[in-house]
């Protein structure tokens, strides 16, 4: 079914005649639709897949979660908005994706800032987290979990590897957004920010030079295919988080709100172990299917911090002047 046919049919679903007890009953089951843009076999598919199952089987049923992966009921783009009016219930996205609109949400990917994975256990509920939470409810939807994704990028490409910062002099290189994009450009690159969906058709058809992901969407989404270098860097760190439209969250039962709760925190458990094994993997997948895979140095990350960590830094504060300070200090405090 279409977006627009699956939009159109949650707003004509106000309008339900009276039904017969038994339906009434099946009828009265919550529905919480959540759409995400990875694709099936990317781990957080898994994790959000799990999630339903476990909502559901708690709540007896009462409960249902449908995930739709792959951008199947809308665009990354068309998630927030869309949540925030209702138009369905839930989404994820991934933190750097709030670009301007919410410029906070970028700190957890400033370059080479948050990366020990042992920091990166203490944010879900941590003061940090809920700096960004209490953002993102003025923009009137509710966090509901955080996923990490990576604390890994790989830049990919073709020509050569990128091993030091005169390797990205003229590249057309994947960015991630305005802000982090300053980086890219400190060291000579062009970058050209887009959703990860959109990327293996851009390295494939040429628009692109070079690609730059995490480790383990090289993987999903088949980088291999299409591009002959890696290089593995602590770049950034980057969480997935779902939220929902708090309007429907505050009218459920307070005992559907507990186990929805409480299997978002379970998630959240369960992704840090999977996203590091799937890393781990992912570096030998890559390998194994071709790719010149080569992981930074001390040296060759010292070098890349000092000539990207800044420029990003300086745009961060200058963008979130109000918070932006608070929300690095936060993070250095985890």
């Amino acid at each position: 079914m279409h977006r627009r046919h699956l939009l159109l049919a949650s707003a004509g679903a106000l309008a339900i005649p009276a039904l017969a007890p038994s339906a009434a009953r099946a009828q009265a089951a919550v529905t919480m639709r959540l759409s995400h843009q990875f694709p099936p076999s990317h781990q957080h598919a898994g994790i959000l897949a799990a999630f339903a199952e476990r909502v559901k089987a708690k709540s007896q049923g009462a409960i249902d979660v449908q995930v739709f992966p792959a951008e199947q009921l809308a665009r990354a783009g068309e998630n927030f908005p869309a949540v925030a009016r209702g138009a369905f219930e839930a989404a994820a996205a991934v933190n750097f994706q709030w670009g301007n609109t919410l410029p906070e949400m970028n700190v957890l990917t400033l370059p080479y800032l948050f990366t020990e994975l042992e920091r990166i256990r203490k944010f879900p509920g941590s003061p940090a987290a809920q700096l960004l939470e209490g953002l993102l409810q003025k923009r009137a939807v509710r966090n509901l979990m955080w996923l990490y994704t990576t604390r890994q990028a790989i830049f990919t490409s073709n020509r050569k590897p990128l091993l030091t910062t005169e390797d990205f002099k003229g590249l057309k290189i994947r960015g991630l957004n305005a802000l982090t994009d300053h980086a890219l450009s400190a060291v000579g690159a062009a970058p050209s920010s887009m959703p990860g969906p959109e990327v293996p058709q851009a390295l494939q058809s040429g628009v692109l030079d070079a690609g730059l992901t995490d480790i383990s969407a090289a993987v999903s989404r088949r980088f291999y295919e299409f591009q002959k270098y890696g290089t593995v860097a602590p770049w950034f760190c980057v969480f997935t988080h779902v939220y929902v439209n708090p309007r429907w969250f505050d009218g459920l039962k307070p005992e559907h709100r507990a186990i929805i709760q409480a299997e978002a925190a379970q998630a959240e458990h369960d992704q840090v172990p999977l996203t590091e094994q799937v890393a781990t993997q992912a570096a030998v997948e890559l390998q194994a299917k071709g790719m010149a895979v080569h992981v930074q140095s001390e040296e060759e990350r010292a070098a890349w911090s000092a000539a990207m960590q800044k420029p990003v830094l300086d745009a961060f504060l200058r963008l979130a002047p109000e918070n932006g300070a608070r929300a690095i200090e936060a993070l250095r405090a985890l």
